[in-house]
């Protein structure tokens, strides 16, 4: 959580991004984020001069060490601590003409020139952000608002790596357009709704196939340092905000940096952001990789990633507009032969989820019920072929202001047939369904408390190998929000999966008097009408 002066400071220096001209949210975010990776550099060079300079004093070393700058005049120049305090004339040059440019040669897998980023170095640690940073520019022109950039960045908390994230998470609140192809900011509470019903593991691996801001990913970050903190390593700030080291994550934490996170999106602009995203939440080596999921490159570039590889898939796939069949990956087009986004993305989760695997994916209405070939061919794969585990129904106002558009949640697992399906009526988000999104509170103003507990008594019953009995007594109910369906039911309504097919409502019997009763009240009434107007004429 933030500090109301982080916040404020924030908002300040968003106003004055606005008032000098940049109006894009996303080129705003872009460049907070270089500078946050200039100083991101500096602290990560420093750390490991001062671990360098301690083994020397303790005869275990020479004192060199793998450096990310040039040991020069020049290369300690391009270091956060060593520009920050030039004038805005002077420190937009050197931005521009010195410190932007280097962050292109970090993309280079390899600069013999400047003997840096050989196999295994501090530079190749990065991951993928420096292949991101070839195209970095500074787009700053006002040089009071580039100090100010500066000053703002300097004095952020980025010694912790959990506020590093909140920090991002906030600026990434101020996304308030969909992007050209679709993509938009997922709200983080069902961002973390959704990872608390897949429950993933710190041994697993985790993939978003349109990540975007790398929003999922990011939080599952802080859902594993969440579960996986000891008392010792939980703390609370001076407001009263708790805090989450992940220190029982030290075991796995080679595998959460390089091996457990995959994000893959074909907008250079977003692979930036949430590379960045990955690093400022304490992942430095996660694999947000240039890719179109569903094109048919991805069996050259990823054919390891492409089928049977990811133990959990977590998505809000771009539901926009229809591909070119010749350009889209066969073996999904083999499994739903259709030109729309929304059930191609369903098709090639599938795929990619390794038997067992489990996936929670936000899909529009239309996947649930549509009439096509196409949409029943995915729904019968899912009932038939693997186990559909259950549908979330939200509400239709939970995307906006970027789309108003009906959607649910699919809960599915690779492999094995589906028994019955577990559905969720969530009416309420904890938010107002209109354009601002406000928050709010008192008695059925959040479903989601109540889902995620309904869900986990459902898995153990799953789990307990529980009887027909034990299912029909806590989800017979159909008129409840949380309620099972057979799946016999769901084929033999062409595999229609809209809750509104299988949830009774209950309607309340209305009682009406006698006609002749309500035509003597209304005679009676109409005395009494009258015999005021007397009375009022006689008045005059």
């Amino acid at each position: 959580m933030l500090t109301g002066k982080i916040r404020n400071d924030i908002d300040k220096l968003w106003e004055k991004f606005w008032t000098g001209g940049i109006t894009n949210p996303l080129t705003v975010i872009e460049q907070i984020s270089y500078l946050m990776f200039a100083r991101m550099l500096d602290m990560q060079e420093d750390m490991a001069e001062r671990k360098a300079t301690s083994l020397q004093k303790l005869g275990k070393g020479s004192g060199d060490f793998d450096r990310l700058f040039p040991n020069t005049p020049e290369g300690q120049l391009l270091r956060w601590k060593n520009f920050k305090q030039k004038g805005g004339k002077e420190l937009h040059a050197h931005l521009k003409n010195n410190v932007f440019p280097y962050f292109a040669k970090l993309g280079k897998k390899s600069d013999e020139q400047d003997g840096l980023g050989g196999e295994g170095s501090a530079i190749q640690a990065l991951g993928h952000i420096g292949e991101y940073m070839q195209d970095a520019d500074l787009e700053i022109k006002n040089e009071s608002v580039l100090v100010s950039a500066v000053e703002m960045v300097d004095d952020l908390p980025l010694t912790q790596s959990d506020v590093k994230g909140d920090i991002y998470e906030y600026l990434l609140s101020k996304l308030t357009t969909a992007g050209i192809n679709g993509q938009f900011r997922t709200p983080r509470h069902i961002i973390d709704a959704m990872i608390e019903l897949t429950d993933p593991q710190p041994t697993e691996t985790v993939c978003d196939p349109a990540c975007g801001t790398a929003g999922f990913l990011a939080r599952t970050m802080e859902y594993l340092n969440r579960v996986h903190s000891s008392e010792a390593g939980t703390f609370e700030d001076e407001d009263g905000n708790k805090h989450y080291t992940g220190d029982q994550l030290e075991p796995y934490r080679d595998h959460i940096n390089k091996h457990m996170f995959w994000g893959f999106d074909f907008d250079t602009t977003m692979l930036r952001v949430s590379s960045m995203n990955m690093a400022l939440h304490g992942v430095n080596g996660a694999n947000i990789l240039y890719q179109d999921s569903l094109s048919k490159s991805i069996k050259e570039n990823f054919p390891q990633q492409e089928e049977d590889f990811f133990d959990v898939i977590l998505a809000n796939p771009p539901f926009k507009g229809s591909l070119d069949e010749s350009n889209t990956n066969p073996d999904v087009l083999g499994m739903v032969k259709t030109k729309k986004t929304e059930l191609l993305f369903v098709a090639h989760i599938l795929r990619a989820l390794k038997l067992g695997g489990r996936a929670a994916v936000v899909v529009p209405d239309g996947v649930l019920f549509g009439s096509s070939k196409a949409h029943q061919q995915l729904r019968q794969e899912l009932i038939e072929n693997n186990q559909l585990e259950g549908i979330v129904s939200l509400p239709s106002g939970v995307f906006k202001p970027y789309a108003g558009v009906s959607t649910a949640i699919l809960l599915f697992t690779k492999g094995g047939t589906t028994d019955r399906v577990w559905f969720y009526d969530l009416q309420a988000d904890g938010y107002s369904l209109d354009d601002k999104r406000t928050p709010l509170k008192g008695e059925g103003s959040n479903d989601l408390p109540d889902a995620l507990t309904k869900w986990k008594q459902y898995r153990q019953l799953i789990e307990s190998n529980a009887d027909a009995d034990s299912f029909n007594q806590a989800f017979g109910d159909k008129t409840q929000k949380a309620f099972v369906v057979d799946a016999g039911e769901i084929t033999s309504n062409k595999f229609d999966l809209s809750i509104n097919r299988y949830k009774e409502v209950v309607y309340e019997e209305e009682e009406y008097e006698d006609p002749k009763v309500i035509l003597g009240k209304l005679k009676t009434l109409e005395k009494e009408i009258m015999a005021d107007l007397d009375e009022l004429e006689g008045m005059l």
